[in-house]
């Protein structure tokens, strides 16, 4: 598979889900396990710049296709915008959805879905904060989609 520009060779069982190649496997442990059923986002990652839960797919799968995590966003001591943006407007407070929600808003960036708040709430919705962090969030979102355009 190729993992955030680095290709990495595994043999896997054929049950075994992205989410859990990137963890255990590999050891990319930004990618949390939630819910492990696809209802909570904290699994979220890019396969070919489209945002999928890791946990409903299976590594195998994904074979062929470029995947991004939270650890492939930045470059080297520079942050992506939405990472950045994130920092600025306090888009966490526990931290466990976080890496869930950034690669869903680089997604809803990229896609083109933050013109208007209702608009990145909806589009975001996806993604579950516990902690209610959904304001800061948004907040975060439209700053990095305007750094970005």
């Amino acid at each position: 598979m190729k993992i955030n520009g680095r290709v990495h060779e595994q043999t896997l069982e054929p049950r075994v889900t992205l989410l859990d190649a990137l963890r255990e496997r590999i050891g990319l442990t930004g990618t949390k396990k939630g819910c492990d059923r696809g209802e909570c986002g904290a699994c979220t990652v890019l396969v070919d710049g489209r945002r999928i839960k890791s946990c409903l797919t299976l590594a195998i799968m994904q074979e062929g296709h470029d995947i991004t995590t939270v650890e492939g966003l930045a470059r080297g001591d520079d942050l992506h915008p939405v990472q950045d943006a994130f920092i600025q407007y306090d888009g966490f407070q526990c931290g466990f959805c976080t890496p869930g929600q950034i690669m869903s808003a680089v997604a809803c960036i990229d896609e083109g879905h933050t013109g208007s708040d209702d608009e990145i709430r909806d589009w975001m919705s996806g993604n579950i904060c516990r902690c209610s962090c959904y304001p800061n969030i948004v907040a975060a979102v439209r700053q990095a989609a305007r750094e970005m355009s």
